[in-house]
């Protein structure tokens, strides 16, 4: 199998990288293929730690795969734009992007599949596990993903990733307030030291990349804050660990502020117990990237979703 590291995936180390295109293999599964000398990048043997860079290309073959690509499935999509080369979908939170192991269903995949496959179908440069896919949205993140019909403009969408011509803007509320109205937080992100699963503010560190990320303050609440943040890299959780670097975690992150779920009692009011949000509250409001055949600028935006639109009602509401 072969696939070419795209701008999302730079700085990602080899072995991290094969784990999402290898069926449902475990890491150290993986780790043995590779120090079997199986897994060439750009035509050289190499290690597990490699950090890859944007267009190498890497070559690898897996014992068994038992699945090569999502299968179709009937779930409906909000397509904010489409057209031969792309499409932009609002993705609902709780959908996971691509199959990984625990997650073959429900993928937005799976969904593009099942609505494109038809007519013209999507990229596979990404591998088959990962048809059009140029970026991603964690599962709980809501808003706009862009995704490529064509080897041409997966190549051409990737590479303002990459260059970080694009311009993402998301809308977040968070636990606490900041202190300054505006700020940047130029902060490195790497692997968390003892949760795999989790990003740290990580300095010196191999799996340690340059992340930075700013935000301004919309509107501010009771022991909460509507932030419009724009990151000018592209890191795993970058967002995320950013914002609880500063004190200010992203509300109901079960990953990064400890609750994956608010209720009013928490947020200091009164009134029901029942969530007023489960799944952390950010949303990928627009994307301003050049259409890959046309070169238009295109600004996808997509509208807040019911919960975060309610929390902030309740929020408005004091």
């Amino acid at each position: 199998m072969t696939l070419t590291v795209d701008g999302e995936a730079a700085g990602t180390r080899l072995d991290v990288l094969l784990v999402r295109h290898a069926g449902g293999m475990s890491r150290s599964a993986v780790a043995r293929v590779i120090e079997a000398g199986t897994v060439r990048v750009d035509g050289v043997v190499a290690r597990s730690s490699l950090l890859l860079r944007a267009g190498s290309v890497v070559c690898f073959t897996f014992p068994e795969l038992p699945r090569t690509g999502p299968e179709a499935e009937e779930i409906a999509l909000d397509f904010l734009h489409l057209d031969d080369a792309m499409a932009a979908v609002n993705k609902p939170a709780g959908m996971v992007v691509h199959p990984a192991k625990g997650n073959w269903k429900g993928t937005l995949a799976g969904a593009l599949k099942w609505h494109l496959e038809r007519s013209g179908g999507l990229s596979d440069v990404g591998g088959p596990t990962r048809p059009g896919i140029v970026h991603r949205l964690d599962r709980d993140t809501s808003g706009v993903i862009v995704v490529a019909r064509s080897e041409e403009a997966h190549h051409a969408l990737a590479k303002q990733f990459e260059e970080r011509t694009t311009e993402k803007s998301y809308l977040a509320v968070t636990q606490g307030e900041p202190r300054f109205d505006r700020d940047e937080i130029d902060l490195p992100i790497g692997i968390h030291p003892y949760q795999r699963e989790r990003m740290a503010v990580r300095r010196d560190h191999s799996t340690s990349r340059d992340a930075v990320t700013r935000f301004e303050v919309v509107e501010r609440f009771r022991r909460a804050a509507l932030l419009r943040v724009t990151p000018k890299t592209g890191r795993t959780h970058q967002i995320r660990v950013h914002l609880a670097a500063i004190g200010c975690p992203v509300l109901a992150d079960s990953l990064y502020s400890g609750r994956g779920s608010v209720d009013r009692a928490f947020l200091g009011l009164r009134g029901d117990a029942a969530p007023i949000i489960a799944r952390q509250a950010l949303h990928a409001a627009s994307l301003g990237i050049d259409h890959p055949v046309t070169r238009q600028r295109l600004l996808l935006a997509a509208p807040l979703p019911a919960d975060i639109e309610a929390l902030l009602a309740v929020l408005r509401a004091g």
